[in-house]
């Protein structure tokens, strides 16, 4: 039997092979090791915005990743606040408050650039409840289960954010991807994160039941990430509460 990280590693791959074969992917190519930017992103996203979940958001946390830009700049265009994780999360989370940024900027400011320009970066302590998460994917499947490039970053941003207590298990996680990317199955596990709303470019995926969510960090597996500045300062937190 191969191992489920196995099995994971042939998926993305062969997903990230079919869209640069098909044409599907986009700027910035080659799509592999990356979440694959894609022809139809932003009707993926208009599926998102036409959601009673997006008009009610008010604070939205997304990925950095070219795909999702659209949301990104969607949300900033309607005053909504932006939560965006840096990079890797080498600089934790940036946070982007549209009454600070002028209108015909915010386009710019959903961006990775334009974010660290006109967004600031922000202590844990200082991060607004969440009513919706946006993620970036390599793979789906209709369960809601969801690989993304392999890192494990967009589960570290969702299980500190679980932790610090903005998120929880009702908050919904979104995700655009192309029809490509949907595949019969993803093995899942206790980590990983899913999602509950999947868009593509021709349909809108609502996943029922509910998949679960992580309920926050599992420490034992953090391995060198446990060195990121953002996961130091939470285990402060974490300290301080209990003091």
């Amino acid at each position: 039997m191969s191992s489920i990280k196995e099995i994971k590693k042939s998926i993305r791959e062969r997903i990230w092979r079919l869209m640069e074969e098909r044409n599907i992917a986009r700027f910035p190519r080659p799509v592999y090791g990356r979440i694959p930017n894609f022809v139809g992103a932003e009707k993926a996203a208009e599926r998102i915005f036409r959601t009673s979940i997006w008009r009610k958001a008010r604070v939205i946390k997304a990925n950095p990743d070219s795909p999702q830009q659209p949301l990104r700049a969607r949300a900033l265009l309607e005053g909504k606040t932006l939560i965006m994780a840096s990079p890797r999360l080498k600089k934790g989370f940036i946070l982007l408050d549209p009454n600070e940024i002028p209108f015909s900027k915010r386009i710019y400011a959903s961006t990775i650039k334009g974010a660290f320009m006109y967004g600031k970066i922000i202590p844990l302590d200082k991060i607004p409840e969440i009513d919706l998460v946006v993620t970036g994917c390599v793979a789906v499947d209709l369960k809601g289960g969801r690989l993304g490039k392999g890192g494990g970053y967009a589960e570290l941003e969702y299980a500190i954010l679980r932790e610090i207590g903005v998120v929880n298990d009702n908050t919904p996680v979104v995700t655009t991807v192309h029809d490509v990317q949907i595949v019969d199955h993803i093995p899942m596990e206790e980590h990983d994160l899913t999602v509950d709303i999947i868009a593509t470019p021709t349909r809108i995926y609502h996943i029922t039941p509910r998949p679960r969510k992580p309920k926050g960090i599992i420490w034992d597996l953090l391995g060198e990430k446990a060195e990121l500045e953002v996961i130091k300062e939470l285990r402060r937190m974490k300290l301080g509460l209990h003091h």
